[in-house]
């Protein structure tokens, strides 16, 4: 093959983890990852493969799990751990293989390009991952499956089809495999960069399987579906010219920040926590010593309202790293669009983003006033870097309305 390349793939990633702390095996124990202080509707993480193998699907709500399995283990999130353990695992395939060759594409699967290894290290592509995966196995106890292609579409695809069911965990996919192994797969949510939507958009085309998406009129493809039309055609053929040491660099670069409540609140207690989410997005922009130009706002309204919500932005003069600029130009965009409805999801984004500069000066602003405020949010910065961001807070962050504190103690929404 001329290019090689493997998808690393930890089995259950959260669930094993926590079935090894416990000194359990995955295969044989019922362990679901969630957390049980919360609501019945709160989302599960993770299942072990022994309840995989039962049918229990690895993305659920804690209420959908099935009633009748003995011994059911419930585990809450340890987010902190588990970064560590995925850290761990990237630094083992550092080990065999250089960084430029490798993409982290999830905290539990990588991406690695074979090829330049083999005669240095004088085995086929599957020696090669065994031994990946046996010293993995070896100093953190977890399983990975290994898929491997001629490009970095085929690996994934034998990754998600056929390692994970393959009795060594290892399967490789070649061109001349396509037709007997990717074009009769249906329904087509089961191809990797497939959604449901997508899924259901080529339905009415009368696209079915990757064969039907193979030998559609790929201009018809590109009019209805732009570059991902293209895309999606030549990945049903088995192709895919993605070089993985061509670091992929976003044109338009954003920080965002967004949380869906516990409870509804009302129209003055969302202030609050755009504020506090405001004060942590702005200190993890002056973290990258940017400022921002263009503030992005989105609420969502409870499942109880008839009203969905409102998504807006507003572009500022000037960039800033001011919380309270940036709060007053949120606040514009709350009051002007927000409907008197109970909120459960807010989000706030960052865009335009430029490296910090010294302060223009405007007909508009107060200079010394806005000196006073920067030194004040980066001496703010400095204590709760040293000590934690729950040592220095707003007072109105210790209200029972706040969410600070608890999400302070989170990562990606969930419990470190």
């Amino acid at each position: 093959m001329e290019n090689i390349y493997a998808v690393i793939d930890v089995k259950a990633f959260y669930a094993s983890f926590e079935c090894i702390e416990r000194n359990l095996d995955p295969f044989t124990t019922p362990l679901v990852v969630t957390d049980v202080a919360r609501k019945e509707a709160t989302i599960v993480l993770s299942v072990s493969p022994y309840l995989k193998a039962m049918g229990v699907p690895s993305r659920c709500r804690r209420a959908d799990l099935p009633k009748n399995i003995p011994n059911m283990i419930y585990a809450t999130p340890q987010m902190g751990k588990y970064v560590k353990c995925s850290a761990k695992i990237v630094s083992i395939l550092l080990d065999f293989i250089a960084q430029d060759d490798i993409h982290v594409y999830s905290i539990d699967e990588s991406f690695v390009n074979l090829k330049p290894y083999l005669k240095l290290y004088k085995c086929t592509p599957e020696e090669l991952c065994a031994r990946i995966q046996k010293r993995i196995k070896d100093e953190t106890g977890l399983t990975v499956t290994c898929g491997i292609g001629e490009n970095m579409f085929l690996a994934k695809m034998a990754d998600d089809i056929e390692a994970k069911k393959a009795p060594n965990y290892i399967a490789i996919w070649k061109k001349e495999d396509v037709p007997t192994k990717l074009w009769p797969l249906k329904p087509l949510s089961k191809v990797w960069g497939i959604s449901t939507g997508y899924e259901k958009r080529l339905n009415i085309m009368g696209i079915y399987s990757v064969y039907d998406l193979a030998h559609f009129n790929k201009d018809i493809l590109i009019k209805k579906l732009g570059i991902l039309g293209e895309e999606l055609y030549n990945h049903a053929n088995g192709i895919d010219n993605t070089d993985i040491r061509e670091k992929y660099d976003p044109v338009n670069k954003n920080l965002s920040v967004g949380q869906v409540l516990l409870r509804d609140y009302t129209f003055k207690e969302a202030k609050l926590i755009i504020k506090e989410m405001n004060d942590d997005l702005c200190s993890r922009m002056r973290s990258f010593n940017l400022e921002t130009q263009v503030i992005h706002l989105m609420v969502g309204y409870s499942t109880c309202s008839q009203a969905v919500g409102f998504a807006h932005q507003i572009q500022l003069l000037l960039p800033t790293s001011n919380n309270n600029k940036i709060y007053d130009a949120l606040m514009y965009l709350y009051n002007s669009y927000v409907n008197d409805e109970p909120i459960r999801r807010i989000g706030i984004s960052f865009s335009k983003l430029t490296k910090k500069q010294d302060i223009q000066l405007s007909l508009f602003d107060n200079y010394e006033k806005d000196e006073k405020e920067s030194k004040l949010f980066d001496a703010m910065d400095a204590i709760q870097k040293k000590y934690g961001k729950n040592k220095l807070l707003r007072t109105s962050s210790l209200s029972k309305e706040s969410t600070a504190k608890e999400r302070h103690n989170q990562i990606g929404g969930h419990r470190k």
